[in-house]
C-alpha cells in the first residue's frame, strides 16, 4: 500500500498523467506490430495497460471517494474521469482495430485458448461496439457521446457524496429512539437541538424507531430529494446520450446495449424474471402492508400506510411478535467482534488466515489494513483496507473497490491484489465501541464477499480479475455471504455483548433468525420497483417522462407515492455502472441462493464445500462465463428453486 498520508492533489494529477502516458506507450507497442506477432507482442501490452490504469485508480482516483481533503477529492474526481475516458476511448482507435483484425487472422491467434482466447474475443466485441463498421463521422459522434457520458456519471456520484441535509430536532422530537442513538447525535445550529442527517447510521434507525410520523415523513422527503436540482439535468442528459448511442450502434435500446455483456443477454430475460415473481410478490406484500396498516390505525394514525411508515411498523412487529429489539441485538455485535467472527468463519470455510497490519500510511485514521494468507502454506494472497465510518465528503453508501488488481506477472509470479471497503456504519462513542445493527452486519458480510472475490482471483489477466465477471453475476458472491448472517449456529459463534462478553442468548438469536422473512414481500417488491425503474428509463421508448416512470414503478411497492420527491436524483446506481443493470441484485440472488443450497445440503460451514466454492467460483473470477462456473460448482444446471422457496412462492423452478 502506498503512503496516502502525504498524497496531495498535485500528486493525484501527476500519477494519473504518468499512468496514461505509460498506457499509451504500451498500446503503441501493440499497434506497432500491425498484428504481425504473437499474443505477448500484440495483445499482452493491452492488458498491461489496463493494469497500469487500475493501479493509478487505486493510488489516486479512488481518493475522490474517501480522502478527507476536498482538494484531493476534487483531483481524484478529475483523475477518475480521465482514466475512465482513456478506457472508453481505447476501442475507438482505428490503428488498434486494424492490428487486432490482422492478428485475429494469424495462426497464432487460431491457436489461442483459455483466457488469451477470451481476451481476443472480448476485445473484438469491444471494437465492434465502438462502431468500427460505422462511418468516420458516426464513430466520432459515438466517441464524443461516450466521453460526455463519463463526465456525467462522475459528476452525478460526486454530487451525491457531497450532498448534506437533515433535520434539527429537540430531544422530545426523538421519542422512540434509544438513548444511545440520541447521545451520538451532533448538536444542531439552533440552541437545544440535535441534528439527524441522511448518513445511514442516523437515517435508518430514525425511520425504524422514531415515533413522530410527521418527522419520519420530513426526513424521507429530504432523502428522496438528494441532489435533485443538480443531478436531475445530468440524468436527463445521460438518458438522451444512451438512447443516441444505442441508435448509432443499431440496438433497440440502451438496455440491449448494456445487457449484451451480461448473463441476461437481453431485456426479455429480465422481464421474464420479473414476470415470474411479481404477481405473487405483490400479493404477499399487500397482505403484509394491510397488517401493518391495521397496527397504524390502532395507533390512532390516519391510513393509508405510507413509505415513511413501513420500516417503523416492520420494527414494531419485530419487537412485539419476535421479541427482537434492534438496539438490544446491536449490543451483541460490536464491530471488532463481528470482524473477528467473519474472519474466523471465512478462514475456516475457505482455507484462509487473516492478519492485521500497520495502517499508518492509510488515507484516514479510521482505516484498518489486513492481509489474507493461504492457511495451507501461509502464502500472502491479498491485502485489503476497511474504511467503515461516515464523515463529510466521503462516499455515502457501502461498496468494495479494487485498488490493485490480481494478475500473473511476466516472471510467472502473481500481483498481490489490494482492495478496500468504504462503508458508513455506526460510529463508536466515548463509552462504547461501534455497535452494528443486524442489517449492518449483513452489509459488512456482503461487501466482504466482493473483497474475497477480488482477493482470491487467480485470473491471468487484469481483464478477467478484480470482480470482472458478468455484471449481473458480480453480486452473487456477496449475496451468498449474507446467508451466514441468518444462521443461528454461525451467529452464536461470535455474537458477544460488548460490555459483559456474554454470548448472545440462544433464544434471542433463534428469534432473530426466525424474523428473516418478516415482510419479505414488501422488501422484495421495493427491490423490484428499483429494478423496474432502471429498466423503464433505459427501455425502448424514444424518451420517457421521468416523473411518470418514477410514480409508475414506485406503485409496485403497494405504497402511495411520496409527493414532491424525485428518488432517481439520488439513485447512484443509475449512473454508477448499474444502468440497465440494477436487476442484477435480484438476478444474482437467484444464483447466490442456489449456490448456498449446496452448503445447506452438505454443511453450512463445510470446508470441503468452501474450498470447492473458492476454486470454482472465486478463483476463476471472469476467466470463464458465469454459467460455466455455476455448473462446475453445483454439478448441475442452476435452478431458482432455493430463491423461490425463500420467497414462499410455489412455482416451477427455472433458470432465468
Amino acid at each position: 500500500m502506498r503512503d496516502y498520508t502525504t498524497l496531495t492533489a498535485a500528486d493525484v494529477t501527476a500519477l494519473t498523467d504518468v499512468a496514461c502516458s505509460r498506457a499509451d506507450e504500451l498500446v503503441a507497442s501493440a499497434v506497432g506490430t500491425g498484428g504481425a506477432g504473437d499474443w505477448a507482442a500484440v495483445l499482452g501490452p493491452i492488458d498491461q495497460a489496463l493494469a497500469v490504469l487500475s493501479t493509478a485508480y487505486g493510488e489516486g482516483a479512488f481518493m475522490a471517494r474517501v480522502h478527507p481533503e476536498p482538494a484531493v477529492r476534487d483531483a481524484g474526481q478529475a483523475a477518475e474521469e480521465k482514466l475512465t475516458k482513456w478506457r472508453v476511448d481505447l476501442p475507438f482507435r482505428e490503428d488498434l482495430n486494424a492490428a487486432v483484425v490482422a492478428y485475429a487472422a494469424t495462426a497464432d491467434a487460431a491457436g489461442l485458448d483459455g483466457e488469451r482466447r477470451r481476451f481476443l474475443d472480448h476485445l473484438r466485441r469491444d471494437l465492434r461496439r465502438a462502431g468500427h463498421d460505422l462511418s468516420a463521422e458516426q464513430r466520432a459522434e459515438l466517441q464524443a457521446l461516450r466521453a460526455r457520458l463519463v463526465e456525467l456519471e462522475v459528476a452525478f456520484q460526486r454530487n451525491i457524496d457531497e450532498y448534506s441535509d437533515g433535520l434539527e430536532l429537540t430531544r422530545d422530537d426523538l421519542a422512540g429512539l434509544p438513548a444511545t442513538y440520541v447521545e451520538a447525535l451532533r448538536p444542531g445550529e439552533a440552541p437545544g437541538t440535535l441534528r439527524v442527517t441522511l448518513d445511514y447510521p442516523e437515517y435508518y434507525p430514525f425511520m425504524d424507531e422514531a415515533d413522530r410520523r410527521d418527522l419520519r415523513e420530513q426526513l424521507e422527503f429530504r432523502m428522496y430529494n438528494q441532489a435533485r436540482e443538480v443531478n436531475t439535468p445530468l440524468l436527463v442528459e445521460a438518458l438522451d446520450l444512451r438512447r443516441r448511442i444505442a441508435a448509432l450502434l443499431g440496438y433497440p435500446s440502451w438496455a440491449h446495449v448494456s445487457m449484451e455483456l451480461k448473463m441476461a443477454g437481453e431485456p426479455a430475460a429480465v422481464r421474464a424474471l420479473y414476470g415470474s415473481i411479481l404477481d405473487p410478490v405483490r400479493a404477499k406484500a399487500r397482505n403484509e402492508l394491510d397488517r401493518m396498516e391495521a397496527i397504524l390505525a390502532a395507533d390512532g394514525q390516519r391510513p393509508p400506510l405510507r413509505t415513511w411508515d413501513w420500516r417503523y411498523y416492520d420494527t414494531r412487529i419485530l419487537k412485539t411478535e419476535f421479541a427482537v429489539d434492534p438496539t438490544e441485538v446491536s449490543g451483541y455485535f460490536p464491530l471488532e467482534t463481528v470482524l473477528e467472527g467473519m474472519f474466523d468463519l471465512t478462514g475456516e470455510v475457505f482455507g484462509l488466515r487473516y492478519r492485521t497490519v500497520d495502517a499508518g500510511g492509510a488515507w484516514h485514521p479510521d482505516v484498518s489494513v489486513h492481509e489474507i494468507r493461504d492457511a495451507a502454506d501461509d502464502r500472502l494472497l491479498a491485502v485489503f483496507a476497511m474504511d467503515l465510518f461516515p464523515r463529510d465528503g466521503k462516499f455515502g453508501h457501502a461498496a468494495a473497490f479494487p485498488l490493485v488488481v490480481a494478475r500473473r506477472l511476466a516472471d510467472g509470479s502473481r500481483e498481490v491484489p489490494f482492495s478496500a471497503i468504504a462503508a458508513n456504519f455506526t460510529k463508536p462513542a466515548a463509552d462504547r465501541p461501534s455497535l452494528l445493527r443486524h442489517d449492518e452486519v449483513l452489509t459488512l458480510f456482503h461487501e466482504f464477499g466482493h473483497i474475497l472475490h477480488m482477493s482470491l482471483s487467480q485470473a491471468e489477466l487484469v481483464r478477467f480479475s478484480g470482480a470482472d465477471t458478468e455484471w449481473d453475476f458480480v453480486e452473487a458472491p456477496s449475496q451468498i455471504m449474507e446467508h451466514w448472517c441468518w444462521d443461528a449456529g454461525v451467529l452464536g459463534r461470535f455474537a458477544r455483548h460488548h460490555a459483559t462478553g456474554e454470548p448472545i442468548p440462544t433464544g434471542l438469536v433463534e428469534r432473530l433468525v426466525a424474523s428473516r422473512d418478516l415482510n419479505i414481500g414488501v422488501k422484495t417488491a421495493r427491490q423490484c420497483s428499483f429494478g423496474l425503474l432502471d429498466l423503464a428509463l433505459h427501455g425502448e421508448e424514444p424518451a420517457v417522462d421521468l416523473d411518470a416512470v418514477n410514480r409508475r414503478t414506485s406503485a409496485v411497492t403497494g405504497l402511495p407515492f411520496h409527493e414532491g420527491t424525485f428518488f432517481p436524483s439520488g439513485f447512484g446506481h443509475l449512473m454508477g455502472g448499474y444502468d440497465a443493470g440494477y436487476y442484477g441484485y435480484l438476478w444474482a440472488k437467484v444464483y447466490g441462493d442456489d449456490m448456498f443450497s449446496r452448503f445447506e445440503a452438505e454443511g453450512v460451514t463445510s470446508p470441503a464445500v468452501g474450498m470447492a466454492y473458492r476454486r470454482e467460483i472465486l478463483e476463476p473470477n471472469g476467466a470463464r462465463d458465469a454459467i460455466e462456473l455455476l455448473r462446475a460448482f453445483l454439478g448441475r444446471e442452476p435452478s431458482s428453486a432455493a430463491f423461490l422457496r425463500e420467497l414462499g412462492i410455489e412455482e416451477a423452478a427455472t433458470r432465468f
